[in-house]
């Protein structure tokens, strides 16, 4: 059966994680995977292994929880968010590969635009090098243990939840947003880490072609 590719627009996040995860209980052996991509309002989620020391000044912005894992992060207009409803026991992977293809999917997408993104070993989601986003080469290292993020900028982040099988929450990829709201929050629990958009490092698309690109890839990957 095809993935079936839902554009949301912008949408907000309880809302959508209420619908996500309705849909994952409700759907049977026979129901087509789907592919949402959506943009929210600001707003601070906290994983299920959140901790309330890494929101350090919310403001006006709402944390809302949530039962992906990983911690804090930022959702916000400009950033492409995709959650991929994947029964993955009919696609025959189990969750370490399932991860290893979402990133794969967003490494892809940035090499479309002559970016270089890269893994962090026990830091799930998509890296630059800031000095030279658009080279070949290892991240800096290796990292001074009184700034371990030195040189590293964090440009898309992961957190998914898997029940009976079937996943849900996803990714998201910074394209052209208001970056400050990451000065609120240890991104992801990580003191010191650095969050940039596309723009950021010189990368000018739109959030709508973005989005059709990484849907794009992610349907590679998660097609039988």
């Amino acid at each position: 059966m095809a993935m079936q590719r839902r554009r949301l627009g912008r949408v907000d996040y309880a809302t959508t994680f209420d619908a996500m995860r309705a849909f994952t209980e409700a759907r049977t052996p026979g129901t087509p995977d789907e592919l949402w991509l959506c943009e929210h309002p600001p707003v601070f989620t906290q994983g299920l292994a959140g901790k309330a020391e890494h929101v350090l000044d919310a403001g006006d912005i709402p944390v809302v929880s949530s039962n992906r894992g990983g911690q804090v992060t930022y959702h916000g207009p400009g950033q492409v968010v995709a959650y991929p409803l994947i029964d993955l026991q009919a696609l025959g992977i189990f969750v370490k590969e399932y991860v290893f293809r979402l990133e794969q999917a967003v490494i892809k997408t940035l090499e479309g635009y002559g970016v270089t993104g890269h893994r962090v070993a026990g830091a799930p989601g998509i890296y630059v090098n800031l000095g030279d986003p658009f080279g070949h080469g290892a991240l800096p290292g290796p990292p001074d243990p009184r700034d371990p993020w030195r040189g590293i900028g964090k440009i898309a982040a992961l957190g998914i939840k898997v029940s009976r099988h079937c996943s849900y929450h996803g990714l998201a990829l910074n394209v052209a947003m208001d970056l400050s709201p990451y000065e609120r929050i240890n991104p992801c629990g990580y003191a010191g880490l650095r969050t940039v958009d596309l723009s950021t490092i010189g990368v000018h698309v739109d959030p709508e072609r973005a989005a059709a690109d990484l849907g794009d890839r992610l349907e590679s990957y998660l097609s039988p």
